[in-house]
């Protein structure tokens, strides 16, 4: 079973450092947006690495890039992957990881003589972050048959550019169908992106589950007035109830308690001038629970608080849904090698959920599908200073390892 198989981590460290520099940033950190020119150069390199390790390429309707380690059966793969598009001021961590990992498993394999019964493949989904086009996770929803190619195609970007005629710009509009739903297993690799890992002494995350996740987007429409001479009671501020929008939420999230969070994380309003009151407001509200039911309740909540305080103000608001993804359980047997092998390669492992939507929570539609997660320092990620040390990126790269080794053989 070549239990004494481990990778490299020098190799591993250097690829994400070299992925790193394209589209890095003065202060440090990466912005790589999904389908720029940056990506477009990310997504090159990853492809040179991918043919010098002698995979199969393919590249699909989505823009989906995965590449192929033949077995000797034609079954099915192993699927590792994540993602390499980052947010504005990301890291060099966030899903390259799991991407850059799973290539290096391969070169591992490849070093060591080693075939495997099961193909084994990488994959880099498209637009996971929905930093530029939503929903996120676009590339692995098309490619689990969860949205059709036509509408993600026409799926217009926060700078006014159609998704479709992007891939076709950089060089990534592939000829392979967008759906291939055939996969045997999937693990993702990934940084844990919070605090808990580090700050309870674990180096490997055995995860559970995703939490669900719901994106909604308000928009307020008032009435601008002069700040001086229009009396409270005569005002229509869309600010104000955006305002009051954000304090409830995060008011909400407190009295659910438990896994319950609330984030308003865009927020403008217009025309954004010190002594006029707001006409138009639009902001965004992030909710999430490992529990679809008590997600839908802080949802109820939100929504109703929102065409309250909108009905009050004499304010008109529209909601829109940005994303919404229901909490998903990971293959408990899956998880449990996780675990198990942690345990074996003597390394502290914690179970615990996924708090970030990733490609794994969406694949587990379609196959058994698991994540390891290694610890992030100071819980930081989506962060110019997002950093995982070395050695916790080389052992959470040997549990990827073993386990695909077990899955392919």
């Amino acid at each position: 079973m070549h239990d004494n198989l481990r990778i490299d981590g020098a190799r591993l460290l250097s690829r994400l450092e070299k992925l790193g520099e394209i589209g890095a940033l003065p202060g440090g950190g990466v912005c790589r947006l999904a389908l720029t020119d940056e990506d477009k150069a990310g997504r090159d390199l990853v492809v040179s690495w991918m043919r010098e390790l002698g995979l199969t390429v393919t590249i699909d309707a989505i823009g989906n890039i995965t590449g192929t380690r033949a077995g000797t059966e034609d079954l099915p793969p192993v699927m590792a992957g994540s993602h390499i598009d980052t947010v504005a001021t990301g890291g060099i961590y966030d899903g390259n990881l799991g991407v850059l990992a799973g290539l290096e498993v391969i070169e591992t394999l490849n070093d060591a003589g080693v075939t495997t019964r099961r193909p084994i493949a990488v994959t880099a989904f498209t637009n996971e972050e929905g930093a530029r086009f939503q929903p996120d996770m676009l590339g692995s929803v098309v490619y689990t048959g969860g949205m059709p190619i036509g509408q993600a195609h026409d799926t217009v970007s926060i700078d006014g550019q159609k998704l479709g005629e992007e891939l076709a710009r950089i060089g990534y509009l592939g000829e392979a169908p967008a759906a291939v739903p055939k996969v045997h297993a999937y693990v993702e690799l990934h940084i844990e992106q919070g605090p808990v890992l580090e700050a309870e002494g674990f180096r490997i995350g055995a995860v559970e589950g995703v939490q669900g996740i719901s994106w909604t987007e308000f928009s307020l429409i008032g009435q601008s007035s002069h700040a001086g001479t229009t009396p409270m009671r005569m005002r229509h501020d869309a600010g104000l109830v955006a305002a009051e929008i954000s304090a409830f939420a995060r008011k909400t999230a407190k009295e659910i308690g438990g896994d319950q969070v609330a984030t308003v994380g865009m927020f403008t309003v217009s025309p954004n001038l010190v002594n006029v009151v707001p006409d138009k407001a639009v902001m965004t509200v992030d909710l999430r629970n490992t529990d679809d039911e008590i997600l839908k309740e802080a949802e109820r909540r939100v929504f109703a608080f929102a065409e309250e305080a909108a009905k009050a103000e004499g304010v008109t608001l529209e909601k829109r849904t940005l994303a919404r993804f229901a909490p998903v359980a990971f293959t408990p047997a899956l998880v449990d090698r996780v675990e198990a092998i942690a345990k074996e390669f003597e390394l502290p492992v914690r179970r615990l959920p996924a708090g970030a939507g990733h490609d794994a929570g969406i694949l587990a539609e379609i196959c058994p599908a698991c994540m390891i997660f290694v610890p992030s320092v100071n819980g930081l990620s989506h962060n110019v200073k997002e950093y995982t040390a070395p050695a916790d990126l080389s052992a959470g790269a040997d549990v990827l390892l073993r386990l695909m080794l077990e899955l392919s053989a």
